[in-house]
C-alpha cells in the first residue's frame, strides 16, 4: 500500500489515496462498533443530499462522512440520521 503524507491536504491526494484513507479507517474499526451494510448507505444518502458534504467531508464537523455513517455511535451533526 502506498503510505499517505500526514502533512497533505485532501485536494493533493489521488483518488486511489483517498479511498485507500477511508478503506484502512474502516477496517482499523472494531467490527462491533460498525452498523450493518444497509444502514451505513442509508445514512450516505441523507448526507448526498446535504449542503454540507464537500469531498466526502462533513463541513459541520470536518469528518470523513463515511467513517462516521458505519459507526453505530455515529450522529449528523444537524439531526438528519
Amino acid at each position: 500500500m502506498t503510505k499517505i503524507c500526514k502533512r497533505c491536504l485532501l485536494k493533493d491526494l489521488s483518488y486511489e489515496q483517498y479511498e485507500a484513507i477511508i478503506l484502512n479507517g474502516l477496517e482499523a474499526l472494531p467490527k462491533e462498533d460498525l452498523t450493518d451494510g444497509s444502514e451505513s448507505q442509508r445514512r450516505l444518502e441523507v448526507c448526498k443530499e446535504c449542503e454540507r458534504l464537500n469531498q466526502g467531508t462533513c463541513l459541520a464537523c470536518g469528518c470523513f462522512v463515511e467513517i462516521r455513517a458505519a459507526l453505530k455511535k455515529g450522529r449528523c451533526p444537524y439531526n438528519k440520521w
